[in-house]
C-alpha cells in the first residue's frame, strides 16, 4: 500500500488521473474521487466531460466486475458512495452548463414493501451511467409513481418489491397507466429477488432486471429505442 500512499493526484496527467479514478471508485475512495474532480475542473474540463469519461467510465468497469459476481454488493455500495461524492461537486455545474442527459427515471419500491437495498443500489448505478434519478423511497401507492412520473416529466419508471405479497401491486401501477392512456409514454423497468422475466412479460412491464448492472444496460437500450423511434416521426 505505500506506492498507493505516495501517489500526489495533482501530480498525474489529465489520462493517468482518469486511470486513478477509476481505480480509487473501484476501491470506494470518496475523497480521492471528490479531489480528482476538482483537479480536473480546475484543468478546464467541462463538467460534463468529468462525468462520463471519468466517472461513468469508472462505474462501468465496476458495473462488468458486478455482473460477473467479481465484485458484491457491500463494494458496489462504496464505489457508488464515492460517485456520489463526485457527483455532488458536477451536479450543479452540469445544470448551468445545460449537460444532455442520458434520460430521466422515477424509482420506487411498491405499497406493502420496505425493501430498498436493491431499489438504492439501481439508483446509484443508473446515476453512475448518468441518468437522473428520482427516488421515490419504499412503500409507494400508484399515485406516487403516477404524480412523480408526470411531475419530473420522466422517461422511466423502475418499481421494485422483495415480497411475493407485494409483487402483484406493480400490475396495479402497469394496468392504471393503461387505462389513464399513459402507458406508451414510459420505460416500466421491474426487479426484486422474487420476480423473473415470465412475470416482467405477464404484468406487462418493458423489461425485469435482474441487478442493478443488468437494470443500467436494459435502460440504456430502452432509451436508444425511444430516442430512435423520436427520430423517425
Amino acid at each position: 500500500m505505500s506506492d498507493e500512499d505516495d501517489i500526489i493526484l495533482s501530480d498525474l496527467d489529465d489520462e493517468e488521473l482518469v486511470q486513478q479514478m477509476f481505480d480509487d471508485l473501484y476501491d470506494g475512495l470518496k475523497e480521492e474521487i471528490e479531489e480528482g474532480v476538482n483537479i480536473l475542473l480546475e484543468r478546464g474540463w467541462e463538467p460534463y466531460r468529468v462525468l462520463t469519461e471519468a466517472l461513468v467510465g469508472g462505474m462501468t468497469i465496476v458495473g462488468a466486475d458486478f455482473r460477473d459476481g467479481i465484485l458484491f454488493v457491500p463494494e458496489v455500495l462504496l464505489a457508488a458512495n464515492a460517485m456520489k461524492g463526485g457527483m455532488a461537486i458536477l451536479k450543479p455545474l452540469l445544470a448551468e452548463t445545460g449537460a444532455p442527459r442520458v434520460g430521466k427515471m422515477v424509482i420506487g419500491t411498491v405499497k406493502g414493501d420496505i425493501h430498498d437495498i436493491g431499489k438504492n443500489l439501481v439508483g446509484m448505478m443508473m446515476e453512475g451511467a448518468g441518468f437522473e434519478i428520482v427516488d421515490l423511497g419504499i412503500n409507494n401507492p400508484v399515485e406516487n409513481y403516477l404524480e412523480a412520473l408526470e411531475r419530473e416529466d420522466a422517461d422511466i419508471l423502475g418499481m421494485s418489491a422483495l415480497l411475493t405479497t407485494t409483487m402483484p401491486y406493480m400490475k396495479v401501477v402497469i394496468d392504471t397507466l393503461v387505462e389513464q392512456g399513459k402507458r406508451e409514454d414510459y420505460i416500466v423497468l421491474v426487479g426484486g429477488a422474487p420476480l423473473n422475466e415470465e412475470f416482467g412479460k405477464a404484468i406487462g412491464a418493458d423489461a425485469y432486471c435482474r441487478d442493478a448492472a443488468v437494470a443500467v444496460e436494459t435502460a440504456k437500450h430502452w432509451i436508444g429505442r425511444k430516442h430512435n423511434r423520436m427520430a423517425a416521426v
